[in-house]
């Protein structure tokens, strides 16, 4: 999915890469744009520190080496487990953050460059998910099942789009930040016309699906063929199966009012299938060729 910026006024970008794809801040290039982009950089980069899989001194890495044992984690640790514990209650587990264990065993085991440098199959059968309903969490302690581990994975990053996209509205008069694709818009001033997002097709880049007009809230994208290394093999687990999901669903990008639930809905509209469409504002690709749209492209930014 890729942004459009169709609005008559100077314009400031800013990117950098974070959590694995390229940060946009989108703005008015006037004075405070400078402080808005380091702004949101160090959002992203404190939070990459933090619950990146791929450091071992990450917190998040802590935490898993701490399985079966209470530990005590920062507030922002706590505030991102509570949410993806409560998405995990509000979807029934189909989006689950006990899934690294099936990530592993499919493949996914290092940082996605080094996956695809090394192109193999998984070498593991599937493994078990749900285990979400036996993490424990109090206050500024918790507790992951002993046998298990987490990865909070798209929905840090929806949260770091959130964090980041409302500090720099503090501070411009309204701003877009972008992360691969799953973005959001603040700001008391955004243009009447709206922002255009063409969501593109999942197959080709270069062609676009629909085009969306945007004048606030979020949209995030879920597809199967953009983290893949195999046949078959891609970083979305089905949690009902412990394998790559296999849904007949190829992507989904889900409007919501905020980046992280937009994430959270996207993954979920994936893995139901033919049940998606009309279950979430939504654009809906499917292996067969089909594109449902269930929402009103012109005016879906009034969401």
């Amino acid at each position: 999915m890729s942004a459009t910026v169709s609005i008559e006024q100077d314009l400031g970008t800013y990117a950098f890469r974070s959590m694995g794809t390229t940060v946009k801040l989108i703005g008015p290039g006037r004075t405070g744009f400078g402080r808005a982009a380091a702004a949101v950089e160090r959002i992203f980069s404190r939070l990459n520190d933090r619950f990146t899989r791929f450091r071992t001194d990450s917190e998040l890495s802590k935490v898993n080496g701490a399985a079966g044992r209470w530990t005590r984690v920062s507030p922002e640790f706590a505030e991102l487990a509570r949410r993806s514990l409560a998405a995990a209650e509000q979807t029934n587990g189909l989006f689950d953050p006990t899934i690294l264990p099936a990530l592993l065993a499919a493949g996914y085991d290092r940082d996605f460059d080094e996956v695809i440098a090394g192109a193999r199959l998984a070498l593991h059968p599937p493994e078990p998910c749900g285990r979400w309903r036996d993490v424990r969490l109090e206050s500024d302690r918790i507790m992951i099942p002993e046998g298990t581990s987490i990865d909070f994975g798209g929905i840090a990053k929806g949260w770091a789009v959130d964090l980041a996209a409302e500090r720099a509205a503090e501070i411009l008069p309204w701003c877009m930040v972008d992360a691969g694709g799953d973005l959001r818009v603040a700001g008391d001033a955004v243009p009447p016309e709206g922002i255009q997002i063409a969501v593109e097709h999942p197959e080709d880049a270069t062609v676009e699906l629909v085009r969306l007009r945007l004048a606030h809230g979020a949209l995030a994208t879920s597809s199967i063929t953009v983290r893949s290394w195999g046949p078959g093999m891609h970083h979305l687990i089905d949690p009902r199966t412990g394998a790559p999901a296999d849904t007949g669903v190829t992507q989904a990008t889900v409007w919501a009012p905020r980046c992280a639930e937009a994430e959270v809905g996207s993954k979920v509209a994936l893995l139901q299938g033919e049940e998606a469409p009309g279950e979430y504002p939504s654009v809906i690709a499917f292996a067969d060729g089909r594109v449902v749209v269930a929402m009103d492209i012109e005016e879906e930014a009034a969401c």
